[in-house]
């Protein structure tokens, strides 16, 4: 399919002009650990509009959720789209105009995804401390987002019918706003029944890894433990001693000194 007869068709279907047709565009991208929400990489070029201001809150919102979300999904907010993947641990996420179709956006959160795993192995954003340590992908990620703003010479680049079809048949979850402010409440508003998801709820959330302060935690615990059980068989032994002193038969035979006539063991 023509990436401009695309554009066009989603214009006229929301009654735009042409003039906002043509505006229509990916306005920003980042690259976020799942487990966590910590950003390893982002487009430094935002828009300074209020609405795009406003959505930044949204990705923020977003990262804390990730884990909770399907792999695939879209929050509308008023005239900006917001979509990601998730793959691997990391999600892709852009923001774009209203009118920006979903078969260029998430074509472009795939070329993101297979370049950002080509290039970093999962053992450094594993690893990861700092926020924004792979900022040089934002080289990528502005080339990749100026030629997903101009479609005309996409048409001839990329083949969109494997994505239209993909989309078709596994459609993008569709994040609610009451769904994404339940980030302050005591319980998850996330159960959803998604395609080629199955169902995702707070109760079967994708348990982290352990990280080592956790394990070396672990291990002392349990060293403290054994401590404890062997004073306290050793309390066990002085208590008996002191109670009956010439019947009790200490536990190693080099302590025995006295043993009196006629008792038996």
């Amino acid at each position: 399919m023509h990436c401009g007869r695309v554009i066009w068709s989603g214009g006229s279907r929301l009654g735009r002009s042409s003039l906002l047709v043509e505006m229509s565009m990916i306005l920003s991208a980042s690259v976020i650990r799942v487990r966590d929400g910590l950003p390893l990489s982002a487009s430094t070029d935002y828009e300074q509009g209020t609405g795009v201001q406003e959505c930044r809150k949204y990705f923020k919102m977003l990262s804390k959720k990730l884990a909770q979300l399907p792999d695939r999904c879209t929050l509308k907010t008023g005239h900006y789209n917001i979509n990601f993947i998730s793959s691997l641990g990391v999600s892709y996420m852009m923001l774009c105009t209203e009118n920006y179709p979903n078969v260029l956006a998430f074509s472009f959160l795939d070329e993101l995804q297979k370049e950002f795993i080509t290039t970093y192995n999962m053992m450094k954003t594993n690893t990861a401390v700092r926020p924004y340590c792979f900022i040089e992908f934002d080289n990528f990620i502005q080339r990749t987002k100026q030629r997903y703003n101009n479609p005309r010479s996409l048409s001839t680049k990329i083949n969109l019918s494997d994505m239209q079809m993909e989309i078709k048949l596994r459609p993008p979850y569709q994040i609610s706003m009451c769904e994404l402010g339940s980030a302050n409440g005591v319980t998850s508003a996330f159960s959803v029944d998604y395609k080629g998801a199955g169902k995702i709820s707070s109760a079967h959330q994708r348990l982290e890894p352990a990280t080592l302060s956790a394990i070396v935690a672990f291990i002392l615990s349990l060293l403290c433990g054994a401590l404890n059980l062997i004073r306290g068989f050793h309390a066990i032994e002085s208590l008996l001693q002191a109670q009956c002193p010439l019947v009790f038969l200490p536990l190693f035979p080099s302590q025995v000194s006295f043993i009196p006539a006629g008792v038996q063991f």
